[in-house]
């Protein structure tokens, strides 16, 4: 043909193939999925972890402060031997006043509600996992779970029923001993958050199981999961080991999401495939997660969840229609229609059609918007 005709195909072919629609495709459906998330108090960090949300199928959310308020209080004190009640709330909240748990907080908090007086204590040494080691004048004091009182070869005979019937009710049991000899068992209960068991149902509805991790004995734990119908306990974790047991569900093949609070979750949040941190949780956590919930509701796991389904659906149905356009259109802005009948597209239409092409894209991002999560 003539140059005219070259000149007409070739700026056709150049305005109709501008990768615009390929270009907004994925950013515009992200842009408008992570808007829609800070809408619900949902703060999504990256594209990365707004990808990878529909892929979990397990859900692995720590006990204390997620799970629960993370506010326990003290709904039991049993003695043994000669020892009183308020004797071993005394001295149990003695040593624990240098403690920074949150089951030492309710200790101590029910000690001054009862208005004890609190003894001097010397030597405080906190043991991770286990609970704290004081000395009290010429006596040395153990506070904490069973593996603390095994190692130590206290014997827990006599605490056997007791702890086993606490345990039961879903409340954690600690030991408290002197010189080797046990005084009693300080029982502490945290109440579960509103959502909790709601979230949980919502989750095996999407077909996705729930684990919960844990540093109480397993007992207590197995009676918090039956309330909440999890499906795995992990308890009696050391916090050094949580990121070792989300690792082992992926071993298995899980794509496993880790919902947080605590300086302890941090190293569990960043080796899950997405870390989820709660909003009231601590600045370590927050950091270390890819996903912050602002509003500390579990049930915004689940519109997470949804959120990341339809965002890529979305960016689908976006490459879907940019790939068509051009994979149609550019073989006609090269005249493929031209020694058949005539047709040759105009570089204006060429160019409207690239226009109608960005808008029907950022159109359809812009539907998320109305998605109901």
């Amino acid at each position: 043909g003539t140059f005219l005709f070259t000149l007409t195909v070739v700026i056709a072919v150049l305005i109709i193939a501008c990768p615009c629609a390929l270009g907004l495709a994925t950013p515009t459906s992200i842009m408008v999925g992570t808007g829609k998330g800070a809408e619900h108090g949902i703060l999504i960090k990256d594209a990365e972890a707004l990808e990878n949300f529909r892929k979990i199928d397990f859900v692995v959310f720590d006990k204390t402060g997620t799970l629960t308020e993370g506010k326990p209080r003290v709904t039991d004190v049993v003695a043994f031997g000669n020892a009183k009640k308020d004797e071993v709330l005394q001295i149990a909240a003695s040593g624990e006043k240098k403690s920074e748990h949150p089951l030492a907080e309710a200790i101590v908090n029910e000690a001054e509600e009862r208005k004890l007086k609190l003894f001097e204590v010397a030597d405080f040494n906190a043991i991770p996992g286990h609970g704290i080691e004081i000395n009290l004048g010429q006596s040395k004091i153990f506070l904490g779970n069973e593996k603390l009182m095994n190692d130590q070869n206290i014997d827990l005979k006599t605490a056997g029923e007791e702890s086993i019937r606490l345990a039961n009710e879903g409340k954690t049991p600690m030991f408290i001993a002197k010189d080797n000899n046990l005084l009693g068992i300080i029982a502490v209960a945290d109440v579960l958050k509103e959502n909790s068991e709601k979230a949980v149902k919502e989750l095996h509805k999407l077909k996705i199981k729930v684990a919960m991790l844990t540093g109480d004995n397993k007992r207590t734990a197995e009676a918090i999961a039956r309330t909440v119908g999890i499906d795995l306990v992990l308890a009696e974790v050391l916090p050094v080991d949580k990121s070792k047991e989300v690792k082992k569900l992926q071993e298995k093949g899980h794509t496993v999401a880790m919902v947080g609070d605590g300086i302890n979750d941090a190293p569990a949040l960043t080796q899950a495939d997405v870390g989820v941190a709660i909003g009231a949780g601590t600045d370590v956590a927050i950091e270390s997660a890819q996903i912050v919930l602002m509003r500390s509701d579990l049930l915004d796991v689940v519109k997470a969840y949804k959120l990341s389904v339809a965002t890529l659906r979305n960016i689908k149905q976006n490459l879907l229609w940019a790939f068509g356009y051009n994979t149609t259109g550019i073989p006609i802005a090269a005249g493929l229609l031209y020694p058949f009948d005539g047709f040759l597209l105009s570089p204006v239409i060429a160019a409207a059609a690239m226009a109608l092409s960005s808008i029907s894209v950022v159109s359809n991002a812009l539907r998320l918007k109305k998605v109901r999560l």
